[in-house]
């Protein structure tokens, strides 16, 4: 890679891969079920995309930085008119894809790893699949169960709407430039039923909430809520977050809301 890329992108916490096993390997974890387009976020000199341009998707990337732009329109012209040129987090994907489910893929940059997880959420109606790069203690506690150290607000509202699974490992070195830590490689396939049985947004509210002061239990860290001395009473309230399940998170959702209805 050109060292003015490289230096053009360290603002963005990006880091280039170089190995293309590695990238073979990460689009080949598309299932290319339920869909049949996909979105790389932030390829770079596109040494992912080519792989994905070999499948039979139609592939759409998506960058911000000007001078891949106009790399990636110069060397893979098939894929010209699909290269835009916007700021993941901002941009309003349904610009691209309209009402059609895609699937998200990509070496994500660290700094933004998690809001493009958040933003996967939001979308969770269409986007089926997701496969990316992340350092790897991100992948790890995205895929942590209950009792983890690292189980936390990502694990839980992730695995409400997504199968989560840790795929591999990926060490510095076949990165430009090298980080200082490993990367994971995660994929997420979205539930056959990803709506939750209790009012979404409290959900997300009580599982943020309870985990910005993980060691207290529930009961104390979910002051805010206002619950009743009898629903404060139940046995889940004197739990940490980490010891529920995300089934026990709902459940405690459903919880409030009775108590919040009478």
């Amino acid at each position: 890679m050109a060292h003015n890329q490289v230096r053009a992108k360290k603002h963005l916490g990006q880091h280039f891969l170089t190995d293309e096993s590695v990238a073979q390997d990460i689009a080949d974890s598309l299932t290319l079920k339920g869909y049949n387009k996909v979105l790389e976020i932030g390829p770079g000199m596109g040494v992912l995309t080519k792989y994905l341009l070999k499948k039979p998707i139609e592939t759409h990337v998506i960058e911000i930085d000007s001078e891949s732009v106009e790399y990636l329109k110069a060397n893979y012209l098939n894929l010209a008119n699909r290269v835009h040129e916007k700021d993941f987090l901002k941009h309003d994907l349904s610009q691209i894809f309209q009402d059609e489910s895609f699937a998200i893929i990509g070496n994500f940059p660290y700094n933004i790893s998690s809001q493009i997880v958040f933003k996967t959420l939001d979308m969770r109606h269409q986007i089926p699949e997701f496969s990316g790069m992340f350092q790897k203690e991100v992948a790890k506690r995205i895929c942590s169960e209950e009792g983890s150290k690292v189980y936390g607000i990502l694990s839980v509202l992730t695995q409400a709407f997504y199968e989560s699974e840790y795929l591999f490992t990926v060490p510095p070195h076949v990165f430009n430039p090298p980080p200082k830590v490993d990367s994971g490689v995660l994929l997420l396939k979205r539930k056959e039923n990803y709506t939750l049985p209790c009012d979404e947004t409290l959900f997300f509210k009580v599982v943020k909430t309870a985990f910005q002061q993980r060691r207290k239990t529930l009961r104390n860290s979910l002051k805010t809520f206002n619950l009743s001395d009898n629903l404060k009473a139940n046995v889940i309230f004197g739990k940490r977050p980490e010891q529920l399940s995300v089934e026990s998170f709902i459940e405690m959702t459903q919880l409030i809301e009775s108590d919040r209805s009478k």
